[in-house]
């Protein structure tokens, strides 16, 4: 927690935080111990240079993420200690940005996503689902659910909402599984980011027939009405356009859960009305991503969890760790799936709370309801030490579900 006057407490150890390869939805054992030590770590990722703060304790996760003492913008000019070996935003972002910037990108593109907004796009979702799962029974089992439903049903409702055309999309999204990957390399991630900027920019320039309602028409209008510049719409689009695809692994880690824990799938077919408060305990326990995600930088000295944080040093928190927080969370380490009140932050909290949040969990509370309505006997058709999981990626998730009904 932020304290005024709170005095220092004694030197923290430096921890090394390697990059594992992590399956099923297990919890990260580093980051275990990391929040056993304190609510206030040193740790040092495998790239980048130096080292930065963690903190994992939930209220102090929420404070950092809303002080403005704690800058985005500021991560750009320095070389922080990271996981992947790229910065995956573009430079000029809404992932970059500090209020009143943020504020100002985030309003470009804030029609979209309001409520009306996703309500308007959920019967279309409805549609690509329902041809989607048409198509699965059509051919019958097996069927590797990621390939058949997991992967082409979040890109078609993102790309429906960004503008992107049919012939488009598995471009883009080729684009966005070598962006999101830690270990393809620097340069074949940052080649995929440069072609995929410059797609966005040549749309944006000219959005042609996207639809007016899509975010690339938004962002098209503001820019031309000198509210955004292109530079700020483009990485806009890319964080958008990658973290709609992120559902597909953390949507797959859902479908895992329900197949393999004795009791979930049964319990979720007999009470439907269930499956909304399910889906907010997965998304609170699933541990959805590798490591962190983006740094803070702190713009002046201050006291964090009883901690001296110099101005300039890196902060990071955990949501994952925040999740787990015996002091918000009864029985944390449980899959609770009536637990209510919720108040998870696993689409993170403060400015920089995702933009899509409703549109994720409107596609993922679909996904799991198309599932138990329409395959009613489905199960994995293969051992669970069979199934394998993405190597390296920064959202965690399956390779492939091979399933049976």
């Amino acid at each position: 927690m932020l304290e005024a006057t709170a005095p220092p407490t004694g030197p923290v150890p430096l921890r090394s935080w390697p990059a594992q390869h992590l399956t099923g939805v297990d919890f990260d054992p580093v980051l275990a111990e990391l929040m056993r030590e304190g609510p206030i770590t040193r740790i040092q990722l495998p790239n980048g240079s130096g080292w930065a703060w963690l903190v994992t304790r939930y209220e102090d996760v929420r404070m950092v993420t809303n002080d403005p003492r704690f800058s985005r913008r500021a991560v750009v000019a320095a070389d922080v200690t990271r996981l992947a070996p790229h910065f995956i935003p573009a430079e000029g972002a809404v992932g970059f940005a500090d209020p009143p910037d943020h504020t100002r990108l985030r309003r470009a593109i804030a029609p979209a996503f309001t409520t009306r907004g996703v309500e308007t796009l959920r019967t279309r979702a409805q549609e690509m689902l329902d041809e989607l799962v048409d198509g699965i029974l059509a051919d019958g089992p097996p069927a590797d659910l990621t390939e058949r439903l997991l992967a082409p049903f979040p890109l078609a409702v993102v790309c429906e909402l960004m503008g992107v055309a049919e012939r488009d999309r598995a471009m883009v999204h080729e684009w966005t599984a070598l962006i999101l990957s830690s270990t393809a390399g620097a340069e074949a991630s940052e080649a995929a980011k440069r072609s995929m900027c410059d797609y966005f920019e040549r749309l944006v320039r000219e959005p042609g027939d996207t639809p007016r309602e899509g975010v690339i028409a938004l962002l098209a209008a503001a820019v031309a009405a000198g509210e955004v510049t292109e530079t700020e719409a483009v990485g806009l689009a890319l964080l958008l356009q990658i973290g709609g695809e992120a559902v597909t692994n953390n949507t797959g880690n859902m479908v895992y859960i329900l197949l393999s824990r004795p009791g979930v799938w049964d319990r979720l077919r007999a009470e439907p009305e269930l499956r909304p408060t399910a889906v907010d305990e997965m998304l609170r326990y699933i541990p959805h991503r590798n490591s962190v995600g983006l740094s803070r930088i702190a713009t002046e000295d201050l006291v964090l969890a009883g901690q001296q944080v110099r101005a300039g040093e890196a902060v990071y928190v955990s949501y994952l760790a925040a999740n787990r927080d015996p002091e918000v969370f009864e029985r944390p380490e449980e899959l609770v799936l009536d637990r209510t009140p919720n108040p998870h932050v696993a689409f993170g909290y403060g400015p920089h709370f995702c933009p899509g949040a409703m549109l994720a969990r409107l596609e993922q509370e679909l996904i799991v309801s198309a599932l138990l309505e329409r395959f009613p006997g489905l199960r994995l058709a293969v051992p669970e030490d069979e199934l394998r999981w993405r190597p390296g990626a920064l959202i965690r998730g399956p390779e492939a579900l091979p399933v049976a009904w």
